[in-house]
Formats: structure tokens, sequence, C-alpha cells
């Protein structure tokens, strides 16, 4: 009896291609999706404010550095247009009350500092030549001994510092300058009015979608309320633990109240800049920004009494006895 053998295709190798195939589409899915999500949890991650504060330093560079890119500009303000980029550079900052603050005291500070400057330039150049040395070295010396001992003061550090600092720096530029260049007061003012270019380049960048000290004080005085109260609530939770179970060590965590701690140098700096600032919230000009200091010294020794509370916790529980004084 003889068999015969009936071929039978095989679609082996289509089956295995087509797999490959859905294999690599599937793997090609999966790669976009980590890409998508990687750049979600990377944009999650960037602080929209600190990226915002970046691309409007990006925008003022670029609006000042117009005045060289641009010939009818570069003619009128010539190589001073260096300046204004160094006030941008030097006076923008996160805060757009620092910005003002910053930018106010860099334009009192040059306009004493050149006028002064100007007046004893133009005296020394009256004077001769040895008396012109005598002038310039006599006014370095007074303007700088009492400039540097007002910035020591605490009340004139606290706001007006960058600005005295500028007044000694302006002032010292331009009278020892006024010896060996002529039409000072032609070169004073044209750096002015440059230094003066750069800060309104700053003040109209900063308040496109302005971040406000204010707010920023407000929201950390905030958040300073909800950390003191997790960590009470967490020394009382251990508290009650540990009295029923003697042999358990407390696992408080106290890392909110040390950023309490530490928070004052930030407050004072936040309520610097939120007295700059113009009106915005609700409360307008009379924004209580000294209660909100008040407020963080209170919450600072609340702080220091729960990490004392945590001291109590987690030391040993004397066993008193009969012969023990109470």
């Amino acid at each position: 009896m003889s068999s015969n053998v009936v071929p039978v295709p095989n679609d082996e190798n289509i089956i295995i291609i087509s797999q490959h195939e859905q294999n690599k589409l599937h793997k090609t899915k999966l790669s976009f999706i980590d890409i998508v999500s990687f750049l979600k949890e990377i944009i999650a991650k960037l602080d929209i404010k600190k990226v915002i504060h970046s691309v409007k330093v990006g925008i003022a560079l670029v609006l000042v550095s117009l005045l060289y890119l641009l010939d009818p500009l570069f003619q009128k303000v010539g190589q001073n247009a260096m300046w204004a980029i160094i006030t941008v550079i030097v006076v923008f900052e996160f805060f757009t009350g620092a910005t003002l603050s910053k930018g106010i005291n860099r334009a009192i500070g040059t306009v004493l500092g050149g006028g002064l400057g100007c007046l004893a330039a133009i005296l020394a150049d009256e004077s001769g030549e040895i008396g012109g040395a005598l002038v310039v070295g006599i006014s370095v010396i007074i303007i700088g001994v009492g400039a540097t001992y007002s910035r020591l003061i605490p009340s004139v550090k606290k706001k007006y510092d960058y600005g005295v600092l500028i007044f000694i720096l302006t002032f010292s530029l331009v009278v020892v300058s006024g010896v060996r260049a002529d039409k000072i007061m032609k070169l004073a003012g044209e750096r002015l009015s440059n230094i003066v270019m750069g800060f309104a380049v700053c003040i109209f960048t900063s308040f496109i979608y302005p971040i406000w000290a204010g707010d920023e004080l407000h929201f950390s005085t905030a958040t300073k309320f909800d950390k003191l109260a997790t960590s009470i609530q967490g020394c009382l939770e251990e508290y009650f633990v540990i009295a029923n179970d003697k042999e358990k060590k407390a696992t408080i965590d106290i890392s909110g109240c040390k950023s309490v701690i530490y928070s004052k140098s930030s407050d004072e700096s936040l309520a610097n800049f939120a007295k700059w600032e113009p009106w915005h919230g609700k409360f307008g000009f009379f924004y209580p920004w000294e209660k909100y200091l008040n407020i963080g010294e209170v919450l600072r020794e609340l702080a220091a009494m729960i990490i004392s509370f945590k001291g109590c916790i987690q030391s040993v529980r004397q066993v008193k006895n009969k012969y023990s004084k109470i």
C-alpha cells in the first residue's frame, strides 16, 4: 500500500514577519509614549516662574542690543550703549519689586554721583595741575569715607545699599576720568542716558507677567502654617503611641520647623522688595508688610517650641520611686 504525500503550504515565515513588524510598531509607539511622558516630567519639574523670568531677561537683552544692531540708534549712542546692556544684566531681578528697587537705586546713585563728580572735576580743572590733584584726592576721600560709613548703617543698608554703592562707583569714575578726559559733562550725560534706557527696558519687560514679591511672601507665610500644623499633629500622634508602647521610639519629622526657623532673612528680603512694588492686590498701597514680618516672628517661636516638644517626647522617662522628691 503506497502513501501519497500532500505538500502543505508553510506560512510560518509570513507569520514571523508579521509578528516582527507588529513588535517593531509596538516598540515605536512605546518609545514615542516614553518620550512624551519624559518631556511631561521635565516640564512638571521646571518652575514656570523661573522659566518666565529667564525668557524676560532674554527679551530685555535683545531689546537693549538693538542700540548696537541698528545703525540709526548706534550713531546716536555710540559705544556708550554698553552701559545700557550692563544695566539690564545687573538690574534685572526675579521679582518685579527687586527690579524696581535696584533700578531706582541705580538711577539715584548715578545721578547724584555723576553730578557731584562733574562739579568736583570742574573745580579741579579750574584749580590748576597741583590744586586739581588735591581737589580730586580730597573729594574722593571725603565722599568715599562718608558713603562707605552710611552703608554700615542698618536702615540705609537694608534699603539703599546698592544705591550708595553705585554712587561711590559713579563719583569715583567721573571725578578721576575728568582729570584726563575732555567734555566730562557730555560724557556723563551720554552714560546717564544709556543707563536710563537700560532701566526703562528692564521695567517694561518686568511688567510682562510680573512676579510679585508680595504674593511670594503671602504664600510663604501660609505655607509655614501648614508645616507647623503638620509637625504639631505628628508630635501628638507620636506622643500617644509612645505612651502605649514604651519601647517604641519617636520618628517625628521636624524639617518643616527648621525651614520656618531659617526663613527670617528671606521674609525680610521679600517684604523689602514688596514695598517697592506698585498697586496690586486688594490692599493696594497699604499692604501690611510689617504684620507679615510680625507673624513670621511668632511662627518661628512656635517652631522652636515644637522642636523642644519633640525633645521632651524622645527623652527617657524617669521612673519615680517612693524615696524621690517631687
